[in-house]
C-alpha cells in the first residue's frame, strides 16, 4: 500500500517535516510526494492540501482521502469517488489556537483597543466610553465553534450560537435554521465557524449584513469563501457594521491593490488564526494508514452528504 502527499501550496521545509514524522512511525512506508508520484497505481492513500482539481481521478487504486488539516471543502469542491471515504485532522492544538485568536479579536473590539492605537498615533488622551457592551454570537457550533462559546462565557460575556441543525440540550443559548434573524437580533458581535459547503459560500453578504443590528462587528476565521468580500465595505460605510476582523480570504496572499489594505476598520491576519502542527496531524494519518489496511474503523471520517 502506497501513500502520497499532494500539497503544492506548501513549502519544501513544510513538506520535509510531514515525511520525517511518516518515515519515524513508518521507516518503510512506500511515499510518494506531488509532482513526483510516478507510481500513481501503488497509491491508496492520499494525503491533500490544495490539490490540483481532477488529479483525484489518475489513481486507479484509491481507497483513503486524508485532508492535512480540519477543514476538507478543498476536497469536496472537486471529484471524490463515491467509495472512497474523507478523513480530516482534529488536534487540541488547533481548537486551542482557534479559540485563542477568536476571543483576543473579540475582547480587542469590547476594550477598543485599535482605537487606542490611534489614539496614541494622534496623541489623544480619551477616557471616554472604555467598554463596547457586547453579546458574541458564533456560526457553527462544532468543536471549534463550541469551545470559543465555552471560554468567552466564562469571561462573563453572554453568548449565543447558531447552526443548521437542533442541538438538544445544548449547553447555551442556540437558534438554528430559520432562526436566523432571532439570533442576529440578538447579537452585536458575529464570528464566522461556519464549515464551507455549497450553502453557505457566500453566506456572509450584503442581504446578511442588511439583517444585522446596526454597528454589529464582524469576524471571520472559517474560510475566505464565506465572505462575498465587495459587499463588506459597503456594509461599514452604512453602518450595518461597525468593523471586521478578517483571517482568510478568497485569494491568499491578499493581492497589494485590495482595498482592504486601506479600510481602517478592517483588521486583517494572513491566515495564521490556527495552523496544523505536523507532529500531531501525521500520526493520526498514519493511524488511519493502519486501519485501512486492516479493515478497522477511521479516525475523524467525514460525512460527505453535510459536506464536513
Amino acid at each position: 500500500m502506497g501513500l502520497a502527499i499532494i500539497a503544492p501550496t506548501k513549502s519544501k521545509q513544510e513538506i520535509a517535516a510531514w515525511i520525517a514524522v511518516f518515515k519515524e512511525i513508518d521507516p518503510h512506508i512506500e511515499l510518494q510526494v506531488y509532482p513526483d508520484v510516478n507510481q500513481k497505481e501503488s497509491v491508496e492513500v492520499v494525503v491533500l492540501w490544495q490539490h490540483p482539481k481532477g488529479i483525484l481521478t489518475e489513481f486507479p487504486n484509491l481507497k483513503l482521502i486524508c485532508s492535512m488539516g480540519s477543514g476538507v471543502d478543498h476536497i469536496m469542491a472537486d471529484y471524490v469517488p463515491d467509495n472512497v471515504p474523507i478523513t480530516r485532522i482534529v488536534d487540541p492544538r488547533l481548537t486551542f489556537s482557534m479559540t485563542n485568536y477568536v476571543v483576543m479579536g473579540i475582547l480587542n473590539y469590547h476594550r477598543q483597543f485599535l482605537r487606542y492605537v490611534r489614539d496614541k498615533q494622534s496623541k489623544t488622551w480619551d477616557m471616554s466610553n472604555p467598554e463596547i457592551p457586547i453579546t458574541v454570537g458564533v456560526m457553527g457550533v462544532g468543536e471549534l465553534g463550541g469551545d470559543v462559546l465555552d471560554k468567552v462565557a466564562g469571561l462573563g460575556i453572554p453568548v449565543i450560537g447558531f447552526g443548521n441543525r437542533p442541538k438538544s440540550g445544548f449547553r447555551h443559548p442556540y437558534f438554528h435554521g430559520g432562526q436566523l434573524q432571532e439570533f442576529l437580533d440578538a447579537v452585536n458581535v458575529v464570528v464566522c465557524l461556519l464549515p464551507l459547503t455549497p450553502k453557505t459560500e457566500g453566506f456572509l453578504n450584503k442581504d446578511l449584513f442588511r439583517k444585522f443590528k446596526k454597528g454589529t462587528y464582524l469576524i471571520n476565521v472559517a474560510r475566505g469563501k464565506h465572505l462575498i468580500e465587495a459587499d463588506l465595505i459597503p456594509a461599514i460605510e452604512s453602518g450595518h457594521l461597525s468593523g471586521a476582523l478578517l483571517d482568510v480570504f478568497q485569494k491568499e496572499p491578499l493581492p497589494a491593490n485590495h482595498p482592504f489594505w486601506k479600510q481602517e476598520q478592517i483588521t486583517i491576519t494572513p491566515h495564521i488564526a490556527s495552523i496544523t502542527n505536523h507532529k500531531a496531524a501525521a500520526p493520526q494519518i498514519m493511524e488511519n494508514y493502519r486501519n485501512l489496511q486492516q479493515n478497522l474503523p477511521l479516525m475523524n471520517q467525514i460525512n460527505k452528504e453535510q459536506g464536513y
